[in-house]
């Protein structure tokens, strides 16, 4: 038998809105730069992960995230002050 505890944040109605996944997409997103990378590597839809993003910013009220469109120098993502805060509690 091997004890296991996973951590999750539930909203003020008890839904959760933070836990594994989202904490995962977050790592990645810092490693590779990119949200759509991240979400691929974790075999998740980048819409999926785009609203697991969102619901949590808007209960957490800050944004995880600072997103540039893609073009010529390409887009991507890189996690916010507040987000590196956040992660390391």
């Amino acid at each position: 038998m091997k004890p296991a505890l996973r951590v999750m944040l539930c909203d003020d109605a008890g839904e959760r809105f933070f836990g594994e996944g989202p904490c995962r997409l977050l790592h990645l997103i810092e490693e590779t730069g990119s949200l759509r990378s991240a979400a691929q590597s974790m075999e998740m839809a980048y819409t999926k992960a785009l609203h697991l993003l969102r619901r949590a910013e808007a209960v957490l009220g800050f944004a995880f995230t600072r997103r540039t469109i893609g073009g010529r120098g390409g887009g991507g993502s890189v996690l916010t002050d507040e987000a590196k805060e956040f992660m390391q509690r």
